[in-house]
């Protein structure tokens, strides 16, 4: 597979030099030598890295990040100078991923981008599902609120799953007894009642409460 790489810098000697550095590599590389030529190049086309001088011309490097991590979640690596600690901070702050500082060494840089790379990658693949501050690893069938694990029965564990999968739309009384009990059960539909009280008890109090119950019809997680 071949990585798009957008370079914003306006050091037109150090952008050629990290450009002939990734083709190399086999990296297909654009390169922009102002803030807001690299902007409508983030936000127009689609990139797999972002490599982002901070000092740019037109529009600085941090306000480039933050206005691209408004609508995309692209790594984002800044390109610094030694004594620019507030740059970094700054940086990271308006959501950038990783830096460098200049002078650096290409393989170093190269590290750091292969690094994104694969927790993007990882990101990508993963089977998690999100609502909140609770996600949910369904290759692990496990769930988690932050990182603390919620100590689910299977049952339990089903139901939230249905309700995060489906957050925004109510899940009727028949789906969830469908879905979690099987076509063939027997349960009475007022079993769903006795675990959802189980499950909003197992939830922080601050989100237990975003399990609404929909009289006569059943149950939506809903934000």
């Amino acid at each position: 597979m071949t990585y798009k790489v957008l370079i914003v810098e306006d050091e037109k000697s150090i952008a050629r030099f990290i450009e002939l550095e990734l083709k190399h590599e086999q990296f297909d590389v654009t390169v922009a030598h102002d803030g807001r030529t690299g902007l409508e190049l983030a936000t127009k086309d689609h990139f797999d890295v972002l490599l982002l001088d901070v000092m740019l011309p037109a529009l600085n490097g941090i306000e480039v990040c933050r206005r691209v991590r408004k609508g995309s979640d692209i790594p984002i690596i800044l390109i610094t100078a030694r004594d620019a600690v507030m740059d970094r901070v700054a940086g990271l702050d308006a959501g950038a991923d990783d830096y460098v500082v200049k002078p650096f060494a290409i393989e170093e840089l190269l590290a750091r981008i292969r690094s994104v790379l694969r927790r993007t990658t990882t990101k990508a693949e993963s089977s998690s599902l999100q609502f909140k501050e609770i996600e949910i690893d369904e290759k692990a069938y496990q769930a988690y609120v932050g990182d603390t694990p919620l100590q689910l029965t299977k049952t339990e564990y089903d139901l939230l799953t249905l309700l995060v999968k489906n957050q925004g739309t109510v899940c009727t009384r028949e789906q969830i007894l469908t879905s979690v009990w099987g076509y063939d059960t027997e349960v009475e539909t007022n079993v769903i009642d006795v675990y959802i009280r189980h499950l909003r008890a197992k939830l922080p109090k601050d989100l237990s409460h975003y399990i609404e119950t929909v009289r006569g019809v059943g149950y939506v997680m809903r934000q």
